[in-house]
């Protein structure tokens, strides 16, 4: 049981503890607080008088200082009185001496007994004074008055100058009574008047405010910035004049007024009583010393254990992806390439998937980024449920995922886990409250067949992956023998891309779409065709593909425009000047922002019929970026320019976009067209897109058209044009001409020759 506490002990307990350290400090601050606030004190009540004393001796010298001009103007009232017949001129030498003399005056004037001035010194500036009549109200009036019947002067107190600008005007009688002869006036500017009457000290340390029966009259250095604590007011003894001058100083005057004792008292004080603290807390880590050190060892083991914990923490952190939570790529290949040593002692293989998720970029660009990131979570949450002790998810970066399989017994194996991968994404995933299905293309090498090291292995998945691409996306690849030399010779290719158009290697192929109503050729469609200096004429599907990866497809798609429409003003003339060219824009094209104005200039700069020329979209890019593609085509729409909708039924069809996008033609996709003879699904969906077409005023092109019961079955539904090889190959610009000349294409009823 333990002891209750003496009160011995509890007194030592109170004398060791910090708190005991805190009250010392405490009360030497609360003596050093108070002396300083005493001392300031004094210091501000000395401040007072000496602010005092300044406000006194500024008012007995302004007093004296004026008294002196009062007499000055006294002196020239009394010799015009003397001598009443002194001329103008005489009288101006005087004042300009007066002028000189005391250099204060704004201007000395003499007043004749109506109250206008007549003369004046100096004129410069004051000319529109002359004749002013300074009795301008009754109160002006009767001090005037006042003044003439006593002889004393009077003072106008402050006012606003007709020169401009305020001031005050000293009115001495020429003589008092019945003997008046006006007034002899001096003029002041109060600027002028306190900078002659005051020292530039109170000028540099004070504000002056002068009030005239207590009211605000002049405030002399009204900019500067006073210390609002200290002020004095002091009556100023004119007479006729009720006025008080308030001396406010500024911060600099006050500053050097207060003494230094408050602070350094303070700050001896405070500094005694740290010392002492300090003192009294040195004394208690003295004594509580083995305490302490028991007390630190203790600490530092808890600190290395968390310093332990922070550790694997740090190394969790490099080793994961931020954004997924899934390894990083970094990890991902050092754990592959620890792996890849195990499963060679073992004799066993290992699978390698690199997952690229399908239109991804897309779906990034047109709903924004934070969409993307959410997206990537999602999908990371599912491909994570694979991971256990054989299977390791990574996020690689972009929109690609790595999964490495351990310990394959078999390529079924690989086979079983992709079936799993592909069931992560059967379901739509809900990502900012909307639904969207999501595919992923794969690429797997296998170990040791596709390789002996991490590198090989992943170089060779990524090539199995790009040929799932090529096969049409949501499947995937295994790397073969072969794949990698396919792989040198497509970046070689894409490497040439990149002059090709400089070199002016693209060509332009034409084939005819054939009126079924009126078996003429009306129209063509422009086909692209790279005249490759060492692999000869490549059709699109071997590099179009590159150039919409490497985005070169927009440059290109602008070159297909601009030579269509030359090719359109070249056939002015010649038996080809009725054809429309029909051109294909990618997705990537569509998306420019000034796409319309490249087709606007093109028209232009060849003088072409916007109606002469005709854009192809494929029917799944039509339903991308709705909004955006609608903006784009509409505004094609009203250049004129025709719009079609290549490979209908093969995308997202959907009848929505037909009716609210200006299409004036729509091409039913050859798959349709191969079998329609045999076929009764295929005839059904083709006769129901025909009539659907021509109930919304879109005319239909039937393409893939081989056979001659093909082209019966279509003029007999009433398919609007016809495009394939029954009707002519693509065939270059100069064989189109000639074919058309001599009329030696297929037009349905004649063959006169083969093309």
């Amino acid at each position: 049981m333990a002891k209750p506490e003496t009160g011995t002990s509890l007194v030592v307990r109170w004398l060791m503890s910090p708190v005991f350290v805190l009250v010392i400090f405490l009360v030497f601050l609360a003596i050093a607080a108070g002396l300083r606030e005493g001392l300031i004190q004094q210091d501000n009540r000395q401040i007072e008088a000496n602010l005092r004393n300044e406000a006194r001796a500024l008012t007995d010298n302004l007093e004296r200082e004026f008294l002196v001009h009062v007499q000055a103007i006294g002196r020239m009232a009394y010799r015009l009185y003397a001598q009443p017949d002194t001329p103008e001129s005489r009288w101006r030498v005087d004042a300009r001496n007066y002028l000189e003399d005391f250099g204060v005056y704004q201007a000395i004037e003499w007043i004749d007994s109506n109250y206008i001035i007549r003369w004046l010194e100096p004129l410069a500036g004051n000319q529109d004074v002359v004749g002013y009549n300074v009795a301008f109200n009754d109160q002006r009036r009767e001090a005037l008055d006042k003044a003439a019947a006593t002889g004393d002067y009077d003072l106008s107190g402050i006012i606003d100058l007709r020169q401009g600008g305020k001031g005050m005007v000293i009115y001495y009688p020429v003589g008092a009574g019945d003997t008046n002869n006006g007034y002899m006036a001096g003029v002041f500017r109060m600027e002028v008047l306190a900078e002659q009457l005051l020292t530039s000290r109170v000028l540099e340390h004070f504000q002056i405010e002068i009030r005239d029966s207590g009211e605000p009259a002049y405030v002399l250095n009204s900019d500067t910035e006073i210390a609002r604590s200290f002020s004095f007011t002091v009556p100023v003894q004119f007479p006729t004049l009720d006025w008080t001058l308030t001396l406010r100083p500024n911060q600099s005057w006050v500053d050097s007024q207060r003494s230094s004792w408050p602070m350094l008292t303070f700050a001896s004080l405070v500094f005694m009583g740290l010392l002492t603290s300090l003192t009294t807390l040195l004394v208690q880590l003295i004594l509580k010393r083995n305490q302490a050190l028991l007390k630190t060892r203790r600490e530092l083991e808890r600190e290395i254990d968390q310093r332990i914990a922070m550790q694997v923490d740090l190394e969790r952190l490099e080793s994961t992806d931020t954004l997924t939570g899934l390894a990083n790529r970094r990890f991902f290949m050092e754990d592959l390439a620890h792996t890849l040593n195990i499963a060679d002692r073992q004799m066993r293989q290992v699978g390698l998937v690199m997952i690229d998720l399908d239109r991804f970029q897309m779906l990034n660009d047109s709903l924004g980024h934070q969409f993307g990131d959410e997206l990537l979570i999602k999908v990371s949450e599912r491909l994570n449920s694979l991971s256990n002790e054989r299977i390791l998810v990574a996020y690689s970066g972009g929109d690609e995922f790595m999964i490495c399989q351990q310990h394959v017994d078999d390529i079924d194996d690989v086979i079983h886990l992709l079936g799993q991968i592909k069931q992560c994404f059967a379901e739509p995933f809900e990502v900012q409250g909307d639904a969207h299905s999501i595919t992923a293309t794969m690429g797997v090498a296998v170990y040791p067949q596709s390789g002996l090291d991490a590198d090989t292995l992943l170089r060779n998945a990524d090539i199995a992956l790009y040929r799932a691409k090529e096969q049409g996306r949501n499947t995937y690849q295994f790397y073969t023998e072969g794949m990698q030399d396919r792989e040198v010779m497509r970046l070689e290719l894409d490497k040439d891309l990149s002059q090709a158009l400089a070199n002016d290697e693209f060509v332009l192929f034409y084939q005819p779409q054939l009126n079924l109503q009126t078996g003429e050729i009306n129209s063509v469609e422009a086909l692209i065709r790279w005249q490759h200096p060492r692999r000869g004429l490549l059709a699109p599907i071997e590099f179009i593909p590159l150039a919409e990866e490497s985005g070169r497809i927009t440059e290109i798609g602008r070159w297909v425009v601009l030579a269509a429409c030359r090719q359109l003003a070249n056939w002015r003339g010649t038996a080809c000047e009725q054809l429309r060219i029909a051109v294909n824009l990618s997705g990537r094209e569509l998306d420019d922002e000034s796409l319309v104005e490249h087709v606007r200039d093109a028209l232009l700069s060849e003088e072409v019929d916007p109606s002469m020329l005709e854009v192809e979209l494929t029917e799944e890019i039509f339903i991308q970026n709705i909004e955006h593609n609608l903006n784009q085509l509409s505004r094609l729409h009203q250049l004129g320019v025709h719009l079609a909708i290549d490979d209908f039924g093969v995308g997202y069809s959907s009848l929505g976009y037909l009716r609210d996008f200006p299409v004036d033609l729509l091409k039913i996709d050859r798959s349709f067209i191969t079998d329609v003879t045999e076929r009764h699904d295929d005839a059904v969906i083709t006769r129901a897109v025909i009539n659907l077409a021509h109930n919304l005023g879109i005319q239909v092109v039937a393409e893939g058209v081989e056979t001659e019961e093909q082209l019966n079955f279509l003029k007999t539904h009433r398919c609007n044009l016809a495009q394939g090889y029954l009707i002519s190959r693509p065939i270059p610009a100069e064989d189109l001409e000639t074919a058309l000349a001599e009329g030696i294409l297929f037009t349905g009823q004649t063959v006169k020759s083969g093309l």
